[in-house]
């Protein structure tokens, strides 16, 4: 079995591009609390890149495939939407569906390539996380997801026999990250 973990970046300085301190306090909590990967990327963008490097991993790629959802997705999904309505704009055909199906072909591509028992962690955007695992598993119940993913918010996903098996969500307690 081979591990995927594609995780949301922390809080940045609005307007700016790069992580707040309460961001990488908060990054630092949550990746005291994560396990080995065996390689680790992020988006292009330089909050994502820092996220990784504040919970404590080297970054061996940065992937524009992990940068956005792109405007023609907001367009039908504005930001910030729970797993249930990208679902519902991915069974609506456009832009979200071939957003997810994008995620999905990147994600098994990379996960493919892992040595088996290996584990990959990604850091990407809100929406993001969202498309690329429901892409991932289209079958489950998307409204049971709860909200959109917050900060370091996110899920890891199994991958077994040529296909992503098992999902679970990752959830950061805000206000006590440890949890």
């Amino acid at each position: 079995m081979r591990i995927v973990e594609l995780r949301r970046h922390t809080m940045r300085v609005i307007p700016g591009k790069h992580l707040s301190q309460a961001g990488v306090t908060l990054a630092r909590t949550v990746g005291q609390t994560m396990g080995h990967f065996d390689q680790v990327l992020t988006s292009e963008l330089p909050r994502a890149y820092e996220t990784a490097i504040a919970m404590g991993y080297a970054v061996d790629g940065q992937y524009p495939e992990l940068n956005t959802t792109g405007d023609s997705v907001e367009a039908e999904v504005p930001y910030p939407a729970s797993p249930a309505q990208y679902s519902a704009a991915i069974k609506a055909g456009g832009a979200a569906s071939e957003a997810a199906k994008n995620l999905y072909a990147f994600l098994k591509k990379v996960v493919q390539a892992l040595p088996n028992e290996a584990a990959v962690l990604m850091i990407s955007h809100g929406g993001v996380v969202e498309l690329a695992a429901i892409g991932c598993m289209p079958n489950e119940d998307h409204a049971a997801w709860g909200a959109p993913f917050s900060y370091c918010e996110g899920v890891r996903l199994s991958f077994e026999d040529g296909q992503f098996t098992h999902l679970e969500i990752l959830r950061v307690d805000q206000g006590n990250p440890s949890k």
